[in-house]
C-alpha cells in the first residue's frame, strides 16, 4: 500500500493493522490507502479507502521551458525580500519589459512559476 495525505482529523494506515488486513484481502494491489476520519460532534468514526479503479499508460507533458531558458518574472515593487532573492538567483532587471529575466531552473527553485510573464521566453542570455 502506498501512503496517502494526512488530513487534520484523520489517521492513515499504510500497512496491515487489523482494520486494514481485510481490505487488503478484498482489494489487493488496487488498495492505495485506508483512512480513519473522526467526527467528534456526531461521535462517529469513518473508515475510508482509496482504490485504483483504472490504469493506463500516460506520458507527462513536455516541460514548458528547459532549465536554461530565460523567462520574465513579475515581482512587485514593494516585495523587497523577493527582489533580493531573485537577484541572488541571478535575475537581471529588464527595463523594456519591466520584469526580472532569470533562468527557468532558478524560477522553479524559488517557486515563482506562477509569476512568469508568458511573452518572449528566450533561450539566449540576458537581453535588455
Amino acid at each position: 500500500m502506498v501512503g496517502c495525505r494526512h488530513d487534520a482529523h484523520a489517521l492513515t494506515s499504510q500497512t496491515g493493522p487489523e482494520g486494514t488486513k481485510q481490505l487488503l484481502t478484498q482489494y489487493g494491489d488496487r488498495l492505495v490507502c485506508v483512512r480513519y476520519r473522526y467526527d467528534t460532534q456526531r461521535k462517529k468514526r469513518f473508515k475510508t479507502v482509496e482504490i485504483i479503479v483504472a490504469e493506463r499508460d500516460w506520458e507527462p507533458p513536455a516541460p514548458r521551458f528547459t532549465a536554461d531558458t530565460i523567462v520574465g518574472v513579475r515581482v512587485g515593487f514593494a516585495e523587497a525580500d523577493m527582489r533580493e532573492r531573485v537577484k541572488q538567483a541571478g535575475g537581471k532587471w529588464n527595463r523594456r519589459r519591466k520584469v526580472w529575466d532569470m533562468r527557468y531552473d532558478q524560477v522553479v527553485a524559488l517557486k515563482l512559476e506562477a509569476r512568469i510573464v508568458e511573452e518572449e521566453a528566450s533561450h539566449t542570455r540576458y537581453q535588455d
